[in-house]
């Protein structure tokens, strides 16, 4: 395996634990609010999995900045402006939410938090695209 390729490797596994750990995340807070979880429980299981998918998006967006840098894309590509775009977007609606989250009614968390999810799948999206 060649350097590229691991760089290109470890892009798609973050991106597959950032997307991925939502969908899971969504789940499991069903789960617990069917069971009878307290608050203080769902915010421990979203706080456990801030903090991994942050290292995943910080991992992914060095992988990806490497991979523009490496290999032959540019960064006037629309395609990849697209997904640099729907990036930013995941990246600014999560810390607005993250900030938010606690003075927010329970249907305005989980309307972002569906939005954040379809905007992480819109990046894999434009990813198969470039």
């Amino acid at each position: 395996m060649t350097a590229d390729e691991l760089i290109k490797w470890v892009h798609l596994l973050a991106a597959a634990v950032w997307t991925g750990g939502l969908i899971a995340l969504g789940v499991l807070v069903a789960a617990l609010r069917r069971s009878g979880a307290s608050r203080a429980q769902l915010q421990s299981a979203a706080r456990a999995f801030g903090r991994l998918s942050w290292v995943a998006m910080a991992v992914a967006v060095i992988t990806g900045v490497w991979q523009v840098d490496r290999l032959d894309y540019t960064w006037s590509d629309p395609a990849l402006i697209r997904k640099v775009a729907l990036v930013g977007l995941v990246i600014v609606t999560t810390l607005v939410h993250q900030r938010t989250a606690r003075s927010s009614r329970p249907a305005v968390r989980g309307a972002i938090e569906v939005v954040i999810l379809i905007l992480s799948i819109a990046v894999f999206g434009a990813a198969v695209t470039l």
